[in-house]
């Protein structure tokens, strides 16, 4: 998940009325949507700082998140 932000997805969180975390949505840099991220992943990397949400955007990476990231192949 870490990696698919640090090339330029974005997490989406989907909040119900009482402005709590429903569901939570990943894309990738095209635009397609990725497999579900699960809510423990999602709360360490909040709880990392390694992403972050400002005025109710998407989540992105932050620069602390994207010294996390370890290079594999697949990076570009």
């Amino acid at each position: 998940m870490l990696h698919a932000l640090a090339q330029g997805g974005h997490i989406v969180a989907l909040k119900t009325s009482g402005r709590r975390i429903a569901a939570l949505e990943l894309y990738n840099r095209d635009g397609w949507r990725m497999p579900e991220p699960s809510a423990s992943s999602f709360r360490k990397l909040r709880r990392l700082k390694a992403i972050a949400s400002s005025d109710g955007s998407p989540y992105r990476i932050t620069k602390l998140g994207l010294e996390l990231v370890r290079s594999q192949l697949d990076n570009r």
